[in-house]
């Protein structure tokens, strides 16, 4: 029953991330993820110091606070001048050394699991369980990423075409009277929710492969946003099936060996699309010399 719970978290996760891995892709803000897994630090040590309590939920609810702040935070260095990357790398550093000193000064002496929280292990993730409406021994991790994974595919279903047009054209979305920061921002909450849901069971490190990785290599495969989506979750179901295979078989990380997949689903892309493929440039270049 184990391997149908870490199956199905990791696939969760993947379609998660996914989704709204794709518009940041298009958005050429792909890092923001790895800013959030890393700016929630000190989210989830003054949720602690605050409460005095280690349960996932109330640090959550720190990481989800401080990962829109480091949103805001980023919007606002870039809306100053300073570069996009600069912005994010910036704000995730000075904010992930908060929490390392404020972990350092007043929680010095008690086990925060931060190896946990940050790098993860979804193989602990089926103990882990949660009862909730006479639904018992279902692990916290399938409440937490299905919850936000609903919530995400509701926000996006509803406001679609705003998303869409503000990803390809924010000029445009201006221009015909949608709001742009306002789904940018919503967009930013949706990021900074699937990340800080995913982190507990998966790591916030490879949190941030499958929202890139999937999304990256849906884009090398076809220019339709829906079928974009459609694609980098699918990439993201087999990638957390035959990772956790490989996984088993090879006695290694499960979620690392997820992310390989990915990684090697995203290099069989790279070479053989058939509109950004290495190869078919190189057969294209290699024709039109022939005819020279």
């Amino acid at each position: 029953m184990n391997d149908f719970w870490i199956i199905l978290i990791g696939v969760l996760v993947a379609c998660s991330c996914s989704l709204v891995g794709c518009f940041l892709v298009l958005r050429k803000m792909s890092m923001i993820g790895d800013a959030i897994s890393h700016s929630v630090l000190p989210g989830i040590v003054i949720a602690f110091l605050m409460s005095g309590s280690r349960d996932s939920i109330v640090m959550m609810m720190g990481a989800a606070a401080i990962g829109l702040i480091t949103v805001f935070l980023i919007q606002m260095f870039h809306h100053s001048g300073v570069p996009s990357d600069a912005s994010i790398g910036v704000v995730f550093t000075a904010l992930f050394t908060v929490g390392i000193v404020l972990i350092s000064v007043y929680a010095g002496q008690v086990d925060l699991d931060l190896d946990c929280v940050l790098y993860g292990e979804i193989a602990y993730a089926p103990w882990n369980t949660l009862s909730i409406g006479g639904i018992e021994s279902v692990p916290k991790a399938v409440w937490a990423v299905g919850s936000v994974f609903l919530f995400s595919l509701i926000v996006i279903g509803l406001f679609y075409k705003q998303f869409k047009i503000c990803s390809f054209d924010p000029a445009m979305a201006a221009a015909v009277g949608i709001p742009v920061m306002l789904f940018h921002y919503l967009l930013m909450g949706l990021v900074s929710l699937t990340t800080v849901a995913s982190f507990e069971s998966v790591g916030a490190i490879l949190v941030v492969g499958m929202i890139i990785i999937p999304a990256a290599t849906a884009y090398l495969l076809t220019e339709k946003l829906s079928v974009m989506i459609g694609i980098s979750m699918i990439i993201g179901v087999f990638s957390s099936v035959l990772g956790y295979y490989y996984a088993y078989l090879f006695d290694a990380s499960i979620a690392g060996c997820m992310i390989t997949v990915a990684g090697g689903f995203f290099l069989l892309a790279l070479f053989f699309s058939p509109m950004h493929g290495i190869v078919l440039k190189a057969w294209k270049r290699k024709k039109v010399a022939a005819q020279a």
